[in-house]
């Protein structure tokens, strides 16, 4: 008999998240959503901690999620126990941990490889989408193509967390969403617009395969899409609310996950909104399994609150609004335009998270789906078809001779903002820099003119920094080689001989076509790399 008469085929949905990962299916035709049971490795159906664990043996063991706690409390410490690594996915390499005995794309990798081998038998994944975060889109994108390219599965999509996240929140056609997403290691905001609304047709997925080809037999469509019309992003989330806690209640200790667990357990215990103010709470923990070295966590919901206004949270908070809301009305909508505010992730649960947002919004609506689950389902309502036309994070600029002052200076081509993909080329003309010229080199930086504060970390503490306006546009040459083109005959000096048109595609990935005005002959069509 054939075994696969009765498989249910479908979407996997895999939201990775810096301390839990959401897994669950949605069989075809169906409009149902399920939390995947995987056995040991999850705390809940669906729901597994984001954690890893190595060991040291020549040939190495591996524990995933919730099998760790079978571990002796001596062996789930540092560096074989590898948590909180979703933040540094993508992460500029000298800002990354290096107390660890796996990167934290191997640990990724690892954990999405996992769940895969744990799918229920009874299923079969036809296609697979999975999200990413919005401040290193394009690093973390890359990431997500080198981790699954071995995974046999025929469609591999990526879709944004907030745009996501939205969608999960069951809005309907036209409305115009903020999205609040407060993560373990990171808080995004982000303005979104949805197809549809006043007699017009819904939005309909687009799904786009990982490899840059399109759906198959989907060409055809005419697709609507979801638009995000401003976003902002700041790396800081959750689990630094967690090293807070421990610094303020312990500044001397050494912080590892046992005693972050613990703190994020009294956090837990302090966002229930049946907690009175003044009512302090303790987490007890072993410090050592054969003694009686243990350490107390006490804490008021005030004091907790007042810790998280002292970090300087809030101010934050309004900063990554109001760069958010600016770049709203830069597409037309304002803040009286907005139908919602939808507030998702671990640190939504957080009371005074949301008295924020209502003081912030005044009467908007706060939308509470489920927390932990929204990105996901949002996910898998995109599958279907959802194209996303989203807006650039960051900037794109191109080297260019300046005869004026004698020296190199960039031209930006796409700004933080613009909608991408491109609806037309951009177009500019070059000429060369000096007489019987035989090449140009073409080389991109990325452009950041609005990162208005960072997170950097002093003595394992995330701290929140502002910058100064001085230094806030940024260049940042791509590591690639640059692209160099060809000039035959050679270029005369200061005379046009090139036109470069520059698209982004679907995928968000920067694409030229090089035209010699001379000949009037296309010289080089190419993708040079991914934008965002």
């Amino acid at each position: 008999m054939n075994k696969n008469v009765n498989k249910l085929v479908g979407t996997l949905a895999i939201d990775l998240g810096s301390t839990t990962t959401v897994v669950a299916f949605q069989a075809e035709n169906t409009s149902s959503i399920k939390l995947l049971d995987l056995g040991p490795i999850n705390r809940t159906a669906g729901e597994i901690p984001s954690l890893v664990w190595k060991s040291n043996d020549k040939i190495p063991c591996f524990l995933f999620g919730q099998a760790i706690h079978q571990l002796p409390q001596e062996q789930k410490i540092a560096p074989n126990l590898i948590s909180d690594f979703k933040r540094w996915i993508g992460a500029p390499k000298d800002k990354v941990p290096k107390n660890f005995v796996l990167t934290p794309q191997e640990a990724g990798e690892l954990l999405i490889k996992e769940i895969w081998e744990r799918l229920p038998t009874e299923i079969e994944i036809k296609k697979l989408v999975l999200s990413a975060p919005v401040e290193t889109y394009r690093e973390y994108r890359q990431w997500i193509h080198d981790a699954c390219i071995d995974l046999k599965v025929k469609e591999i999509a990526l879709v944004d967390e907030p745009t996501a996240a939205a969608i999960g929140a069951n809005q309907p056609g036209g409305s115009k969403i903020l999205v609040v997403d407060i993560g373990g290691s990171t808080i995004d905001m982000s303005m979104v617009q949805l197809e549809g609304g006043e007699g017009q047709s819904e939005p309909i997925a687009q799904l786009i395969r990982f490899n840059g080809e399109d759906l198959e037999g989907k060409s055809h469509q005419v697709f609507r899409g979801a638009k995000v019309l401003g976003k902002a992003g700041l790396r800081l989330g959750g689990r630094d609310f967690d090293r807070w806690i421990l610094k303020h209640l312990y500044p001397d200790i050494i912080q590892n996950d046992l005693l972050l667990d613990t703190a994020e357990k009294l956090k837990c215990r302090l966002s229930d909104i049946k907690i009175t103010d003044t009512q302090k709470l303790t987490e007890t923990v072993s410090l050592n399994q054969d003694s009686n070295d243990f350490i107390n966590l006490k804490l008021t919901k005030l004091e907790f609150e007042n810790l998280l206004k002292q970090k300087g949270l809030f101010n934050s908070l309004s900063k990554l609004l109001e760069r958010t809301l600016a770049r709203g009305r830069s597409k037309g909508c304002d803040l009286e335009d907005l139908t919602g505010v939808v507030l998702v992730g671990g640190g939504s649960r957080i009371p005074v998270l949301k008295e924020w947002l209502l003081n912030q919004l005044g009467r908007k609506k706060l939308i509470t789906p489920p927390p932990i689950e929204a990105v996901v389902t949002g996910a898998l309502k995109l599958t279907p078809g959802v194209m996303i036309r989203d807006i650039l994070s960051k900037g794109t600029a191109l080297r260019f001779w300046d005869q004026k002052s004698n020296q190199h200076l960039w031209h930006p081509l796409f700004l933080p903002g613009q909608p991408w993909p491109t609806t037309k080329p951009l177009e500019l003309l070059i000429s060369p820099s000096k007489q019987n010229q035989t090449e140009i080199e073409l080389k991109l930086a990325d452009q950041n003119t609005d990162e208005l504060q960072e997170v950097i970390y002093i003595d394992g503490i995330p701290t929140i920094k502002s910058l100064e306006r001085s230094s806030i546009q940024k260049i940042s040459p791509w590591k690639i080689t640059p692209l160099i083109i060809q000039l035959d005959p050679p270029g005369e000096k200061g005379k046009d001989c090139l036109k470069l048109k520059f698209s982004i595609d679907s995928l968000c990935q920067l694409t030229i076509e090089v035209i010699d005005i001379r000949s009037e002959s296309k010289i080089v069509e190419k993708i040079i790399g991914l934008i965002n």
